[in-house]
């Protein structure tokens, strides 16, 4: 996938950051399409501090639109996840400085993920400004990491790509393995 974007980037030059942008929000939007393949294609065509900035700039916009777009609407269909969390239900009844921080820590936890925290958000009484503000200050240091270690595997040679591609396997193997028959 990151080729494609790339290749897209090439043949439309002028508009790369707006293709990169507008990604992002699709992105965003969708709630559960991971953006590292965004992250390494910007990093890949724009080189790391540039495709950084914009990354970040990406996602900041498509969490502000999806906030809105959440409000506006698509909340009332309100996923059990949001209910399963207690930060996350905890957020749903939060205001101002409280708010600001869960979203905060919520977006520099690595294990929720964007799109429910987005929509946590959305549903709870924090102000769009409030909520733009905290969930970009916290993606700033997940996307950091993100971004160095795509750089990283960027440049390993294919014996590098082919270790992680092992160890990636064995451990979705004691995973499943793990889970067990029942719950499978």
């Amino acid at each position: 996938m990151e080729n494609q974007v790339v290749s897209w980037f090439a043949e439309n030059a002028g508009y790369a950051i707006w293709i990169s942008i507008l990604l992002n929000m699709i992105i965003s939007l969708l709630g559960i399409v991971p953006s590292v393949f965004l992250t390494a294609a910007n990093i890949t065509f724009f080189g790391f501090y540039n495709g950084v900035s914009i990354s970040i700039a990406g996602e900041a916009v498509g969490a502000i639109v999806s906030f809105y777009l959440y409000r506006k609407g698509i909340h009332k269909f309100l996923p059990e996840k949001l209910s399963q969390n207690r930060y996350l239900r905890r957020l749903q009844t939060s205001r101002g400085f409280e708010a600001f921080v869960l979203i905060l820590a919520l977006r520099l936890f690595p294990l929720v993920p964007s799109g429910l925290v987005t929509l946590a958000g959305a549903t709870s009484k924090m102000t769009l400004v409030n909520f733009a503000i905290a969930s970009t200050i916290g993606k700033v240091p997940a996307l950091l990491l993100e971004a160095y270690s795509v750089q990283q595997v960027i440049h390993w040679d294919w014996q590098g790509k082919i270790i992680v591609g092992v160890l990636s396997v064995i451990l979705v193997l004691v995973f499943i393995r793990r889970k067990g028959p029942k719950e499978r």
